[in-house]
């Protein structure tokens, strides 16, 4: 997951709990605000009854012509004793001018005169339908808690991008960059200093990847050189003395197994230097390759070295398969199919190339069960040992597939081992 999905998901978990509880709060808030609005208009109206009565003056009309109305009644002692001396609460009550009842809020109060008697005043004052009211306050707070959460989850999203942009840019130049390769230079200008420092970084691990990768390129090249030039010149001298007719037969047949021996070493060192150049990332030119040309090119001389097996090869061609690769790893990963495949056989046996335009598979014959998909690509493992083989041919494949990301792919099927490898056509 990116990391301004992760944030903005995690931004929004912790809003919605923040402004849904600051919604509660102003919801209750606003409600005791508008009844506070409603009492005090109440007190006021019960305030201004009640000095009229203590002092004997005319009371004002049951209904002022605004919809207020009160009620006054002497009541008991013990009544009053009794009840509360002001108390508040939402009732329907009847409106004289409008014919109808309507919803109020009431305010009772008691109080008694100079002369000890106790009286009980009603006060009440129309009030909005609650409902509605509650219902326009809950549904606008919604729409404005959802809006509020939306812009401020695209704010911060708006934020977030432009600030990490220098990390943006820094990761797009990283995935682009080639060891090897010319590359482009890091055009990264930003004045937020872990960015400077990050960018500082990444330049200082590429330079000494770059100064790493050609010592490994001239260790390779010296090694290839320096190992195989002796391995050479020990061939050419048992080669010199197996001319030896003064020789016997028992002496004639060690030189041969040593002879054997060392053309298995420099076999074995082409190999593991091979392998080398590939884990390291050396060949890095590539280009569109026609696979179906190599094979044709290579097939025939593997057919006159191992012809005195007698193995029969078929090339079904359904289309041509085209691939973008390096060119020299193209060609080994052919050839070490087509002499796997030559190698692992049995004499009188078969070999089946299927060419797709979307896979290349190389099928033979063999041994009777399937293979081990599990160490069939490990250096140096051998189902069964033959004669040489090193061991590695399949592990070269392996490591060129994994370096050039084609897909490679071994099955048992029919009585045959078929390896096959594909890639995105183009």
């Amino acid at each position: 997951m990116k990391l301004i999905y992760r944030i903005v998901i995690r931004i929004s978990f912790v809003l919605t709990l923040v402004l849904g509880v600051w919604a509660v709060f102003f919801y209750i808030a606003m409600m005791d605000e508008v009844n506070d609005e409603v009492d005090d208009s109440l007190e006021d109206y019960s305030e201004a009854i009640i000095i009229r009565a203590l002092a004997g003056e005319e009371l004002p009309s049951q209904n002022n012509g605004s919809n207020n109305q009160y009620y006054l009644r002497e009541v008991t002692g013990e009544y009053a004793d009794s009840h509360e001396d002001i108390t508040y609460k939402d009732s329907m009550v009847y409106i004289v001018e409008k014919g109808e009842t309507e919803p109020a809020r009431i305010l009772t109060t008691l109080f008694k005169d100079d002369e000890n008697r106790y009286y009980e005043l009603t006060v009440s004052t129309p009030s909005i339908e609650k409902d509605d009211l509650t219902d326009a306050i809950r549904n606008w707070m919604i729409f404005l808690y959802v809006a509020l959460l939306l812009v401020v989850i695209a704010v911060n999203a708006w934020v977030f991008q432009r600030s990490m942009r220098p990390l943006y840019v820094l990761l797009h130049w990283l995935d682009d960059y080639r060891i090897g390769n010319k590359n482009e230079p890091l055009k990264n200008n930003t004045q937020i200093t872990e960015f400077r420092k990050l960018n500082e970084a990444a330049m200082r691990n590429a330079e000494r990847s770059e100064r790493l990768f050609e010592q490994q390129k001239q260790f390779i090249g010296n090694a290839s050189h320096e190992i195989q030039t002796p391995l050479a010149i020990c061939r050419n001298r048992l080669e010199m003395m197996m001319e030896d007719e003064s020789l016997s037969e028992a002496q004639l047949e060690e030189l041969m197994k040593t002879h054997q021996t060392l053309e298995y070493i420099t076999k074995l060192n082409k190999s593991l230097l091979l392998l080398s150049k590939i884990d390291n990332g050396q060949f890095t030119e590539i280009k569109e390759l026609e696979l179906n040309g190599l094979l044709k090119q290579y097939l025939d001389d593997y057919k006159e070295v191992y012809a005195y097996r007698k193995i029969r090869t078929e090339v079904v061609e359904r289309g041509i398969f085209r691939i973008r690769m390096n060119e020299s790893l193209a060609t080994v990963l052919v050839t070490n199919l087509l002499k796997n495949a030559f190698v692992h056989n049995i004499d009188g046996g078969h070999i089946r190339i299927e060419i797709t335009p979307d896979s290349f598979t190389f099928c033979n014959s063999g041994v009777g069960h399937p293979l081990d998909k599990e160490r069939i690509f490990e250096r140096f493992y051998q189902g069964t040992k033959k004669e040489g083989s090193t061991g590695l041919g399949l592990a070269i494949v392996d490591s060129i597939c994994r370096l050039q990301g084609i897909r490679l792919r071994y099955y048992y099927e029919n009585e045959e081992h078929c390896f096959e490898i594909s890639g995105k056509p183009i």
